[in-house]
């Protein structure tokens, strides 16, 4: 990696012809939606991602680098300065890499803990990447933060991600009093596949009696389920950036199994035996999303036969680890007050409203928050290389806000 950016550097000019190319090729085929917040800055945000993927598969055909470890490179962005008002410090939890982040001001009493998930396909995404997101949520909330840097795929399959992300967590609660933290108030957050991570952290937490109870669990358009790639949202929202309905079940794969073999079958539904799929209706069905959501419009569509051996390689969909919206009852009962974060725009916005439905429906507390001109990734992007989305900013404060409020 180190030799990277020099043979970037030789390369660039002639393959920015390439590139560009791809990517105007490419745009036409997307949607993004008038109604979507600053839908010029997106379009030039896509063309960026766009860009990167068509570099990233022109190195891999070279031999290079993979596409995966160049979007990585890419993504890592450059290095934030020190913070006036936080102590930053990189540190292993259960040999897990963290960042700590800790205000600096004095406090009366015990500050909150917050366990930050990031998002990223279970793929990409870094302590650095999320750099200025956990800055945030640290100095404008008053509380302590720590980033974790779970194992990503296809290197490290399910349940790894899941596993270091419970583990750090663990030994956080069992060390709180170093960090100044009150056992009364943690939390633990995440994006999209962050999301994903923290609620099923939360699950599994929640019936140990070893630990300090969480206080909350912040969902930000997670994805909660591999069941359904059909629901409203995900028909809706199928070529909105900047997640597309292709790359969800992508990203899912390849953390299952460390490949996108069987998208196709999976995107169709073939993948689920019938009667799985009836049992589970109660949970994950367009039926439990409110009206107000599939007037854009939804497609019904005809039962898709079942592939068994398509079964045999993603039966591990339904475990609640990986898939926490099918959780029995008796575990989303006893989960902690919840707040959910979902983007109108948004391929995951009906894994979010199935969850929240669920939460109520066993007595949780829950407080949501609704973007309706927001889009897949617009939280991590408040404030991206010079481009500003207020609405991602109007997310993000709400998160602070619910925090200041446990």
């Amino acid at each position: 990696m180190a030799l990277l950016p020099a043979l970037l550097l030789l390369l660039l000019l002639p393959l920015a012809a390439l590139a560009a190319a791809a990517v105007l090729l490419g745009l036409p085929s997307y949607n993004i939606p008038p109604g979507v917040n600053q839908p010029a800055k997106l379009r030039l945000v896509l063309t960026l991602l766009l860009g990167t993927a068509a570099l990233g598969r022109i190195l891999e055909k070279t031999g290079l680098c993979s596409q995966i470890t160049f979007g990585r490179y890419v993504r890592q962005g450059r290095k934030l300065g020190l913070d006036p008002k936080l102590f930053i410090q990189d540190l292993q939890f259960n040999e897990v890499p963290v960042r700590v982040y800790q205000p600096k001001a004095t406090s009366d009493g015990p500050r909150r803990g917050i366990l930050f998930f990031h998002g990223g396909g279970w793929v990409f995404g870094s302590l650095d990447t999320y750099e200025k997101v956990c800055r945030y949520l640290s100095r404008e909330s008053d509380s302590v933060v720590v980033s974790v840097q779970y194992r990503l795929a296809p290197e490290h399959k399910y349940p790894a991600a899941y596993e270091d992300c419970l583990s750090a967590s663990q030994h956080f609660l069992q060390h709180l009093q170093h960090y100044g933290v009150d056992p009364a108030r943690v939390t633990v957050c995440g994006d999209s596949a962050g999301g994903n991570l923290a609620a099923a952290v939360s699950q599994t937490l929640a019936g140990r009696s070893d630990l300090p109870r969480l206080r909350a669990q912040i969902l930000i358009y997670p994805g909660l389920q591999a069941l359904d790639f059909n629901l409203p949202s995900y028909q809706q929202n199928r070529g909105v950036p900047l997640l597309f309905r292709e790359r969800a079940a992508f990203f899912a794969l390849l953390y299952l199994n460390g490949d996108a073999l069987h998208m196709q079958e999976v995107l169709e539904g073939s993948h689920i035996p019938p009667d799985m799929r009836l049992k589970y209706r109660k949970w994950v069905s367009p039926d439990n999303i409110p009206e107000q959501f599939k007037v854009r419009g939804v497609k019904p569509l005809r039962p898709t036969d079942f592939i068994a051996e398509v079964y045999e390689t993603v039966k591990r969909f339904c475990e609640p680890n990986l898939c926490p919206l099918l959780a029995e009852d008796s575990v989303v009962h006893q989960l902690p007050e919840s707040f959910i974060l979902t983007c109108e725009y948004d391929v995951l916005r009906d894994d979010g409203l199935l969850y929240k439905k669920r939460l109520e429906d066993n007595g949780v507390r829950v407080t949501w928050y609704h973007l309706e001109d927001g889009f897949h990734g617009i939280i991590s992007l408040y404030d991206y290389c010079g481009f500003s989305f207020p609405s991602g900013k109007r997310g993000l404060d709400r998160v602070v806000n619910f925090l200041k409020s446990l």
